[in-house]
């Protein structure tokens, strides 16, 4: 008979002896192991000799971290805690009224009968509805002035303000300026907190920055990110762009929040995003402070933006323009005119000047130049280094408050120089009276489809007033000097296109 296991039976009836001698040896040397080993201490929670899961983690070492890590640590939370206390919650709301519509049950003369004329006109009635938005704004002043996006309140018939300490104000509106996307609010208070302003001027890339605000309503958000790029312009959001670009996280609600370093200074506002699907991408856009102050201040003081104008019209500085020049390289901007009776003209710069430095700050493009002029207060006396000729030359100009009718300073871009060409296959005509200062020039009026002309950018309606810097002064002269070009040359064109004139490059 063979043996089987069997729950209630006696071991001595289903085992050989030699099996039980074998069973009682090997118990025998596990009760010793275990005797040996060290038993953990007794918990009210446990069951038998075995430790449970949580007496386990309660009794695991905590993970050392080094000294300057939890340094760096307390620092992210002592800027974030001051921060939050300076960024605020911004409720704009907006009413309109909705005209009634047109019911075709109006025309019908049973209905008519039944409920009269007087239904008709309630409900034709207007109605008022009302619109609401959030945004976020930075304290300024602890009595209680707030920076924010012009975005943000326009248009708004009621402000809400929603401190960090749930305190709730009314804000009435200081100022705005579209040109900036930038705001100024006040509401009724004293003793407010207030971030120390921070130089944007010098910002590296890859710094470590926060950015605090209320996205998606959210209240006390705080993201951490670095400083992906400055002086970020073209971007086409506003006319006065020097942007800081950064990765922390910035999304709708987030606008008008502050933009602040590890040293818990406030250094930009935040104003924008580049998004493909209205959420964050990785690339957020904040208003420099040295920007934001002086708007700020413009506002408050003067109730509008005063800004700088020097008189000029300028253009981007092309590898090509560069040669034609003779300048080390593509730094500054270059003056394709200037404009009558303006600080710039008084100064005595030039067209084909370019400018290079601007009260000692290196000029780095048109777009530059153009902040650093409007930033300028009127009345101040500004030292330029300008290029002319091949040499530096150093001019002083006394910059007056830009004109009313002046929106900004003139630009037109150069067309894109492409392939080879010549000004062959290029049609012109005399100009007629009026159509520059002094009756000089020849206007373009056909070009040949994808000549070098066209190629280069050259347009129907522009008006040739140099060529290789010599005066244009009839189709004769034009004609004249076009034809001891030679076909390798690279010709440098004077354009007016427009009321602004423009220089363009053209080589083989």
């Amino acid at each position: 008979m063979n043996p089987r296991i069997s729950f209630g039976h006696s071991p001595s009836r289903l085992f050989s002896r030699g099996t039980l001698l074998l069973l009682a040896a090997f118990v025998s040397l596990l009760n010793l192991q275990c005797s040996q080993s060290p038993s953990p201490p007794a918990s009210s929670q446990d069951t038998g000799n075995q430790p449970t899961i949580a007496h386990a983690a309660e009794t695991a070492p905590a993970i050392k971290v080094s000294a300057p890590l939890l340094a760096s640590n307390e620092t992210f939370i002592k800027v974030a805690r001051e921060a939050m206390a300076s960024v605020v919650n911004i409720s704009a709301t907006k009413r309109t009224t909705m005209q009634g519509q047109q019911n075709p049950f109006f025309d019908d003369p049973f209905f008519r009968r039944f409920f009269g004329d007087e239904f008709e006109k309630r409900f034709q009635q207007p109605r008022e509805r009302q619109e609401q938005g959030l945004g976020s704004g930075v304290i300024v002043s602890e009595d209680g002035y707030i920076v924010t996006n012009n975005h943000v309140v326009e248009q708004a018939d009621e402000l809400m303000v929603l401190l960090g300490d749930k305190r709730k104000f009314p804000a009435k509106l200081i100022g705005t300026d579209p040109k900036t996307d930038l705001a100024v609010i006040k509401i009724d208070a004293s003793g407010l907190p207030v971030l120390p302003w921070g130089d944007s001027v010098n910002l590296q890339v890859g710094e470590l920055v926060l950015a605090v605000g209320n996205p998606f309503g959210l209240n006390q958000t705080v993201t951490m990110g670095i400083i992906s790029a400055v002086g970020r312009a073209n971007v086409g959001i506003v006319d006065y762009e020097n942007f800081i670009q950064t990765d922390a996280a910035i999304n709708p609600g987030n606008s008008g929040g502050a933009l602040v370093n590890l040293q818990g200074q406030l250094i930009g506002i935040n104003t924008a995003i580049f998004s493909r699907t209205g959420g964050y991408m990785g690339i957020g856009f904040a208003i420099p402070s040295q920007m934001v102050k002086h708007v700020m201040g413009s506002l408050i003081g003067q109730g509008k933006v005063i800004r700088g104008w020097l008189g000029v019209s300028i253009q981007e500085l092309t590898h090509d323009l560069a040669s034609q020049f003779e300048a080390p390289d593509t730094q500054g901007a270059l003056v394709g005119d200037v404009f009558g009776d303006s600080p710039a003209g008084k100064a005595g710069l030039k067209r084909g000047d370019i400018i290079r430095t601007y009260n000692g700050t290196p000029v780095k493009d048109p777009t530059h130049l153009r902040t650093l002029v409007a930033e300028t207060s009127p009345k101040s006396s500004v030292a330029m280094e300008v290029w002319r000729n091949g040499k530096k030359l150093n001019l002083n100009v006394s910059i007056a408050e830009m004109p009313k009718d002046v929106a900004s300073l003139s630009k037109e871009e150069p067309g894109a120089v492409q392939g080879d060409h010549a000004l062959s296959g290029l049609t012109v005509q005399p100009v007629k009276p009026g159509e520059t200062q002094d009756g000089n020039g020849v206007v373009v009026t056909q070009l040949e489809p994808n000549s070098p002309a066209e190629r280069a950018g050259l347009r129907p309606g522009d008006i040739i007033l140099e060529v290789n810097r010599s005066g244009i002064r009839s189709v004769q002269d034009f004609e004249q000097i076009v034809s001891k070009l030679r076909a390798d040359s690279a010709v440098l064109v004077l354009l007016q296109r427009g009321r602004g004139t423009i220089f363009l490059t053209i080589k083989p």
